[in-house]
């Protein structure tokens, strides 16, 4: 699958400028990920960055098709939920069918965020103590799907 920018990641509010791209090589891993700034239009501050990964990994599979972060200033805005919904959108142009968004079921924040993106709770998964997220501290994942 090739990148195609879709013609607007804008919603009024906020929009996403792409930053770059990243594509990890191991077949279980991050997949192709492409990045985004998330920008505020009355500012033009940078509040937050987010990525979508393209892919079917077993990284993935808990980590994944988006990751957002929303730093600490502009927390409580909904910014990572209305990115998310433009992501959604790229995802859409791209002819993905469905995406898997994932949280640590500890991080209430996150679990909101991907109820007001209007994704649906399928399950909760264990993280493997050999996974890279057990290395990073993830123990339990609650796993989200997005179908377009």
């Amino acid at each position: 699958m090739f990148f195609k920018k879709s013609p607007n990641l804008d919603d009024g509010e906020i929009k996403l400028k792409y930053v770059s791209k990243y594509k990890d090589n191991d077949p279980d891993g991050w997949g192709l990920s492409y990045v985004y700034d998330v920008i505020v239009h009355d500012s033009n501050r940078i509040v937050g960055r987010c990525d979508l990964r393209l892919g079917q990994t077993k990284t993935l599979d808990l980590a994944g098709h988006i990751g957002y972060t929303i730093y600490v200033p502009y927390r409580g805005h909904h910014y990572a939920a209305k990115a998310c919904q433009l992501l959604f959108k790229q995802a859409s142009y791209l002819k993905m069918k469905e995406l898997i968004i994932t949280c640590n079921t500890d991080n209430i924040a996150s679990y909101r965020t991907c109820e007001l993106a209007g994704c649906e709770f399928i399950e909760t998964k264990i993280v493997p103590k050999d996974h890279v997220l057990y290395a990073q501290g993830d123990r339990e994942k609650a796993i989200f799907v997005k179908r377009l």
